[in-house]
């Protein structure tokens, strides 16, 4: 009688590894269970390192580095920081099966953020910061023109509010309407389209892939208009470059998954700490602030723009449960 085969050898610590890994992963990819406190904790965080972002890149332009040269430098940090999680992961985090949406989401970032670090480099971060809360009224009116989604009375009436609040901070037909107003309103309108593709992305693919696509994506792109206006940088600001990468890097790498943990809305609902964030911050590097008009802008845009949120995810979510089909009842 033949003795029966002996089994191979388990791996035990390379079954722990995968498993360890398997879980990092599945902590930024958007699941069936909500997680509302973590959600809120990434969410603030993002904002910090993000308002962080800004002021780092309005000192850069201050100092005579172009915006466009500063968006390069963005990008490729972004990379480099994110090579160790390249060679611990391997080539599964380039892998992809919507590398069209990444397509359009690195453009659209391309675009927006140019605008902000433009808008940054001429005028306070903290105001910068508050017209950017046009981001989700935008993405609405987009919604309206290019989809053909229908609008209720109350969500016209938030839009309308929102836009107040803009004309509050904007002060049209004052000397105060200039190019970084402009470059903060065209940051803020593309904004508007980035936040549910973020979303969409997160269904199946987790933060980190997600995060590294982007910037390994936008690395090239952001580097054709630098070209134009290339000057080498002095040595003593490579430090500033180095950390603008990494503040990005785990940034947005929280933003992400607080767009995994929660929903859209509830995300919308924590992003105005980043108002006092950037204001605390240009104060301490620049020792600028912004005038309560601009707060004032700021909260009116921004409870307008979660409501708006919020008004739409009850609008799908209604109809979803209309769209469910009812199974027959049994046959007895």
């Amino acid at each position: 009688m033949d003795t029966p085969s002996a089994k191979p050898p388990v791996d035990k610590k390379g079954s722990r590894l995968a498993a360890f890994r398997g879980a990092v992963a599945e902590s930024g990819r958007a699941g069936k269970r909500d997680q509302p406190l973590a959600g809120a904790l990434w969410v603030v965080a993002a904002m910090a390192f993000l308002a962080g972002l800004m002021t780092l890149g309005r000192y850069l332009s201050k100092e005579g580095i172009d915006p466009l040269q500063v968006v390069f430098f963005r990008n490729f940090f972004c990379v480099v920081w994110m090579l160790p999680l390249l060679f611990w992961r391997g080539f599964s985090l380039v892998r992809t099966k919507r590398i069209e949406l990444y397509g359009i989401r690195v453009v659209l970032s391309f675009v927006a953020m140019t605008s902000m670090f433009q808008a940054a480099a001429l005028i306070p971060v903290g105001e910068v910061t508050a017209i950017s809360f046009l981001a989700p009224l935008m993405g609405t009116v987009f919604a309206i023109l290019l989809l053909g989604e229908k609008v209720r009375l109350r969500r016209w009436m938030a839009l309308f509010v929102g836009f107040i609040g803009a004309l509050i901070i904007l002060q049209p037909g004052s000397s105060m309407l200039g190019a970084g107003q402009a470059f903060a309103l065209t940051s803020a309108c593309v904004m508007g389209l980035i936040g549910p593709l973020v979303k969409k992305l997160t269904l199946e693919d987790d933060a980190d892939r997600v995060v590294f696509l982007t910037n390994l994506l936008l690395t090239p792109l952001s580097l054709v208009p630098a070209l134009f206006v290339w000057v080498w940088p002095p040595a003593e600001f490579w430090p500033y470059f180095i950390a603008l990468g990494l503040i990005a890097v785990v940034g947005h790498m929280a933003l992400v998954r607080a767009y995994a943990a929660m929903d859209a809305s509830l995300v919308m609902t924590f992003k105005f700490v980043r108002l006092p964030f950037a204001v605390l911050l240009g104060y301490l590097a620049f020792q600028e602030s912004i005038g309560a008009a601009t707060w004032l802008g700021g909260f009116i845009i921004f409870a307008a723009s979660v409501y708006v949120t919020r008004r739409e995810v009850q609008i799908k979510g209604r109809t979803a449960v209309v769209a469910t089909p009812v199974p027959p009842p049994p046959q007895g």
